[in-house]
């Protein structure tokens, strides 16, 4: 080939792009018919103005399941503006994390709290056996050591509810020389007193009993003293004296002389009024009454 013109189909002929050229325009180069300028690029032809730039086409909607589309975006399990994820959880990490509830502290307490219950019910119920021996010794108790024991009740006063009055030595008011002592061991008045000075005609001992709540016949009960012989003494109810004397007969057959192994307890039966009565104990003529007197109680 040499220089020169070789007619009209030169480079710029076939040069697509040679309409862009002065050159090319001034030899008659013509777009091509196709978009862009590039081979079989498919022109889109928009109105002006309709695309705009900057954004984002809408997502082509997703098939869902049997061809239905989704109603929401699938969103992962982390975003926390979504919805419950399907699927499984993703375990957490071996040291950290949330862990669940510690069953094995849980069964430590419920193991804890059965047992001090066991042994709060096992003290009650050894209490309570307690309480039934300590009742069932009392309730062995030698009647005469119950009696000797029981309160007394001063002349002037009236016995608690229940009970029949019972009073000692300091509370008997004495005449005809009557006096209280201690001179030997063995009285259950308070004190260790006893009325002595009794063996002589005209002594007497007085109580005035409060509180009798009915009517009718009582047995009245004396622990006096005697010194290995027999003694008796006038028994006086609201000014009446009883047919038989107050028999202090030496009971058992204590040495003569032994006065602190001389105590005993005789009783007779007396007829009491409702309210206060009057009690006397007297030595008159014809009664013998070396003895000595300690304290006086009523029963039914």
């Amino acid at each position: 080939m040499t220089s020169g013109d070789n007619g009209a189909n030169t480079p710029e002929d076939d040069d697509p792009f040679g309409y862009l050229y002065a050159d090319g325009q001034a030899r008659g180069a013509q777009p091509p018919s196709g978009g862009y300028g590039y081979p079989n690029a498919v022109s889109r032809v928009r109105t002006v103005g309709e695309r705009q730039y900057g954004q984002q086409p809408p997502a082509p909607q997703q098939q869902g399941a049997y061809g239905r589309p989704n109603s929401a975006p699938y969103q992962a399990p982390e975003n926390p503006g979504g919805g419950a994820p399907s699927g499984r959880r993703a375990m957490a990490p071996a040291g950290g994390g949330r862990r669940g509830p510690n069953t094995k502290g849980l069964l430590i307490g419920a193991i804890a709290v059965v047992a001090a219950v066991v042994i709060g019910i096992s003290f009650a119920m050894m209490g309570d056996d307690s309480d039934g021996d300590k009742s069932g010794d009392q309730a062995g108790a030698d009647p005469s050591q119950s009696q000797s024991a029981a309160p007394r009740a001063s002349s002037s006063s009236a016995a608690p509810a229940g009970e029949l009055p019972k009073t000692d030595a300091k509370d008997l008011k004495l005449d005809g020389g009557a006096i209280q002592t201690s001179e030997f061991k063995g009285s259950k008045a308070v004190g260790g007193t006893y009325v002595s000075g009794f063996n002589q005609v005209g002594a007497k001992a007085t109580w005035t009993v409060n509180g009798i709540e009915k009517a009718g016949t009582y047995r009245l009960y004396v622990r006096y003293g005697v010194p290995g012989a027999d003694a008796n003494a006038t028994l006086l109810v609201n000014g009446e004296a009883n047919t038989q004397p107050l028999n202090m007969k030496n009971f058992g057959g204590t040495p003569a002389g032994d006065w602190e192994k001389g105590w005993k307890t005789t009783w007779a039966n007396v007829n009491l009024t409702k309210g206060t009565n009057t009690i006397v104990v007297a030595c008159n003529d014809g009664n013998q009454c070396n003895a000595v007197l300690d304290q006086f109680y009523i029963t039914k």
